[in-house]
């Protein structure tokens, strides 16, 4: 009989590719669409009853948050299978997961309709948990497909294709929330409008199902199962033997969200509060609520949508600087490409007042657009840095907790930190961009004890 010469199947790279940017392209649409609704329609639709519009703001952040609860626990779940089954059955699950919370969300009656006052926010803060869950597992599970099928010396440029769903997914995400704004009365859209980005989220999710559907499992993986390394307790044996990898893999990521969140949730909150005491209290009276002076904290006055404009012109520049990190990190190293930009973030935070706080359009559009680079810039590379710094019979646990532990720490208490600040500083973003480049500097002293992954033995390394 003739040898066997038949080649494992593997995916080609177009469909790795358009596989690992279609899936967190879907999944971060779904994340931003309720970032957006949590500023812009949830305080008044879930919790009409608060002391005042910044209590509700906060409970409506506070919903938000609870995303970032369930992140890690999704990690932890879809990391089990992901290192147990393989990568392609548990990226379908995880996007199945985050299609189906953001579904559900959209049909949730509001607050004020009768016997919903307090099961309404109840099943927000519920599906938003279920949001985080399924987002989870998908980032890993993504920066896995791509970098697993990487050819040799090009892990971070594949890499950087799942990082692009985090632009991709905010622009499409915030074009239809201005799309359905302005072509609905302000009535409808507030009650029946706000609603149509999240249930056209199925027919995005049926797209990305049908691509995942028709990938084959990394030879990579193939390899560890043949092989018997599958570890049997995947987050036993990443605490237990690379405990060190994952508390850098967390705080390399801090800055990253950090900046990004402030970026948009905060920065959407503190550019569209008004901007002078006076709207304020005519705003109030307007809405038949008491006004009291003392909490009041002045913004920069855009218009919400001018303001959701400025910001997607700053997520474009998001995009093309996460296309560039790839080929920087490949030439550079993970590490030094990523302590340059960390750098550059903690001088940026410094500088808030005169970007943000003298009101001036120049200068804030300018803030906008130079933290959107800094952050493409230190997004991309994050693709490839996780992933290597563990084996691979543990690398979706690895990568997925540490990615996900950083959100909570990073992303989940960001809008309050920078609303408390922002009180305290009457106004001025000082104590907020400050916040910033005390993150960066604990993400740079992290890096500095992170070992370079460029050359590490990617296949190779097996067993852990």
């Amino acid at each position: 009989m003739p040898p066997n010469t038949t080649a494992p199947r593997a995916n080609s790279r177009g469909r790795v590719l358009f596989a690992s940017v279609i899936g967190t392209s879907i999944e971060f649409y779904d994340f931003y669409i309720y970032a957006t609704a949590a500023v812009l329609v949830f305080p008044t639709l879930f919790f009409p009853h608060a002391a005042n519009p910044t209590v509700a703001l906060l409970q409506s952040f506070g919903a938000f948050g609870a995303a970032f609860i369930g992140r890690p626990l999704g990690s932890i779940l879809f990391g089990h299978l992901g290192d147990r089954i393989g990568r392609k059955g548990t990226l379908v699950g995880s996007l199945l997961t985050m299609g189906l919370a953001t579904f559900l969300i959209g049909c949730l009656p509001g607050a004020g309709t009768p016997g919903w006052a307090f099961l309404a926010p109840a099943l927000l803060v519920l599906l938003r948990f279920c949001q985080g869950i399924g987002l989870g597992g998908e980032w890993s599970g993504a920066a896995l497909l791509a970098t697993e099928n990487a050819p040799a010396g090009r892990r971070a440029i594949y890499g950087t294709f799942p990082q692009l769903g985090a632009p991709i997914g905010f622009i499409v995400a915030n074009v239809f929330f201005l799309v359905v704004s302005k072509t609905m009365a302000p009535e409808f859209f507030a009650t029946w409008g706000w609603r149509f980005p999240f249930l056209a989220s199925a027919v995005l999710v049926l797209v990305g199902l049908y691509v995942r559907l028709q990938l084959v499992e990394s030879n990579t993986f193939s390899r560890v199962k043949s092989e018997g390394h599958v570890a049997s307790m995947p987050l036993a044996v990443t605490v237990r033997r690379h405990w060190r990898p994952l508390t850098l893999g967390t705080f390399n990521m801090l800055a990253t969200y950090v900046i990004f969140y402030l970026l948009t949730a905060f920065l959407l909150t503190y550019g569209t509060a008004v901007d002078s005491i006076d709207k304020a209290r005519a705003a109030a009276e307007k809405a038949g609520k008491p006004f009291d002076p003392e909490k009041f904290t002045p913004g920069l006055g855009f218009a919400k949508d001018d303001f959701l404009v400025m910001l997607i012109i700053g997520v474009i520049f998001f995009g093309i600087c996460v296309v560039i990190s790839g080929p920087l990190a490949e030439r550079h190293g993970r590490r030094r490409t990523l302590i340059g930009v960390s750098l550059a973030i903690a001088v940026y935070g410094a500088l808030w007042v005169p970007l943000f706080g003298l009101g001036q359009f120049a200068g804030i559009m300018a803030g906008i657009i130079i933290g959107f680079i800094l952050m493409g810039l230190t997004y991309g590379p994050m693709g490839a840095l996780l992933p290597e710094m563990f084996p691979t019979n543990v690398r979706y646990t690895g990568s997925a907790v540490s990615y996900n532990l950083a959100s909570i720490l990073g992303a989940a208490v960001a809008p309050f930190i920078a609303v408390a600040l922002w009180s305290l500083a009457d106004g001025s973003p000082l104590l907020v961009g400050l916040y910033l480049t005390g993150a960066a500097l604990i993400t740079l002293v992290s890096l500095v004890l992170t070992a370079e992954t460029r050359d590490s033995a990617y296949e190779e390394n097996l067993a852990g």
